[in-house]
Parts: structure tokens; C-alpha cells; sequence
């Protein structure tokens, strides 16, 4: 009942310390598409689960991953109309950093940025925080890769590898078990472990995920469907060669 009492205004605490209307946006999170990050030696992939769309939708209007600027991508998971005024307040702010100083943002200053925003609406009259988590990606002056984690609370991390939105703690287990810096040492192999995160929570694998890559100082490149098919395909031969490995293992020790 606490709940009942507290969270009608967003500038309320409960007398736990809670604010509602901030755990509230933050399962509006937890419903949206998973999204994926990882970073590499030199690259940093953003992956999202695509759901299916309407049979007359036209399904390039339907976006979860973006360019904020040259050397800067995000995704989310959460309300895309809320992920729009966001993206519009990043791009502009992008630009003015690049007129005013001369030099493109780095990636912790338009995180702070994005995290600021976030964190204003969780102490404003008249509003309601932004439903949606957000991963920002891209590489600093010094060809640094960089991966950013903001939620709703307005607080920001930088992380090696994360996931956002429904089956996120799956995709994090995962990645806790497969991210080693041998993998992160290799291209390939960081846009096959963010695949692969992707294919332990989404159905029809190949056909409802969206990867973008993003290398040191080249443009964003999406995947296309022929390539992530191709590498989809190898991923389930693997686990198949696994599961027969473990069931023969199991099987010499039965005897």
C-alpha cells in the first residue's frame, strides 16, 4: 500500500527512500526489446532484438539503433517515443559541442549529457522520468573504444560488455561467462559473442536481430541479413557440436 501513498508525485520519497515513478520507468525498461553492447580492442558492437512488424508497416521506420554523430551510436530498450526526444537532444548537443569547441564529444561527456537530461526529469513538476535505458558506443580522439549504460535514474557506467531491457540478466550471465580479453582482442569475435548474447533470449534468430558495428575510424556499418544469417548458422552448428560433446561425456561417464 506504500506504493498508493507515494507515487503520485515523482519529487516524493517513501519514507524507504524509494522514488515509485523512477522503479516505474524502470520496468517499462525491463519490458522493452533486449539491446546489447560490447566493446573490443577496436570496436564496439550494439545489438537489438527486432520484433516483427506489422504486415503493412514499413519496417525501416522502425528503429532501435541510431547515430548520435559520426563516432557515436546508441540503442535502447524502453518507450521509443521517449528514446526520440532523447536521440533529438544528443544529436543537437553533438553539433554544438563540435561549432563551439571544435572537436567532437567524447564519449563520457555526451553520456554525462544524456545522463543529465534523464536525471532532470526524475525531480521536475509536471513530468515523468524517460522510460528507457540507453547503451552509447563509439571511440574518444584517441581512438579509444567506449560503451555507456544510462537509466532512468539519470546515473551512467561504462561497462565492457552489458544488456538492457526483457531478458537482460540472461544475456549479462552469458557475457559473464564468454567475454575474456582474447575475445575482445579479435573483431570477429566480439560481433559473434554479440550474436550469439542476442540468440539466447530472441526467436528466429537471424531475422529478428539488428547489429551495428562500429570500428576506429570508419562509418557505422549494419549487418545485413545474408551476413547475420551466415553467421547465425555457424553459432548452431557449434552449440549442436557442444550439446553432442557434453551428451558423449556424459554417456562414458554413465558406464
Amino acid at each position: 500500500m506504500a506504493g498508493n501513498r507515494y507515487d503520485r508525485a515523482i519529487t516524493v520519497f517513501s519514507p524507504d527512500g524509494h522514488l515509485f515513478q523512477v522503479e516505474y520507468a524502470q520496468e517499462a525498461v525491463k519490458r522493452g526489446s533486449t539491446a546489447i553492447g560490447i566493446r573490443g580492442k577496436d570496436i564496439v558492437v550494439l545489438g537489438v532484438e527486432k520484433k516483427a512488424v506489422a504486415k503493412l508497416q514499413v519496417d525501416r521506420t522502425v528503429r532501435k539503433i541510431c547515430l548520435l554523430d559520426d563516432h557515436v551510436v546508441m540503442c535502447f530498450a524502453g518507450l521509443t517515443a521517449d528514446a526520440r526526444i532523447l536521440i533529438d537532444r544528443a544529436r543537437v548537443e553533438c553539433q554544438s559541442h563540435k561549432l563551439t569547441v571544435e572537436d567532437p564529444v567524447t564519449m563520457e561527456y555526451i553520456a554525462r549529457f544524456v545522463a543529465g537530461i534523464m536525471q532532470k526529469y526524475t525531480q521536475s513538476l509536471g513530468r515523468r522520468p524517460f522510460g528507457l535505458s540507453v547503451l552509447m558506443a563509439g571511440f574518444d580522439y584517441d581512438g579509444s573504444p567506449h560503451l555507456y549504460l544510462s537509466d532512468p535514474s539519470g546515473s551512467y557506467y561504462e561497462w565492457k560488455a552489458t544488456a538492457i531491457g526483457r531478458n537482460s540478466k540472461t544475456v549479462e550471465e552469458f557475457l559473464e561467462k564468454r567475454y575474456t580479453d582474447t575475445v575482445a582482442a579479435s573483431d570477429e569475435e566480439v560481433v559473434r559473442l554479440a550474436i550469439r548474447g542476442l540468440m539466447e533470449v530472441v526467436q528466429s534468430s537471424a531475422k529478428n536481430i539488428e547489429i551495428a558495428v562500429l570500428k576506429k575510424g570508419k562509418a557505422m556499418e549494419m549487418l545485413d541479413h545474408e551476413t547475420l544469417e551466415k553467421i547465425v548458422g555457424e553459432i548452431e552448428k557449434e552449440k549442436e557440436e557442444e550439446a553432442a560433446k557434453k551428451k558423449a561425456e556424459q554417456e562414458k561417464l554413465n558406464k
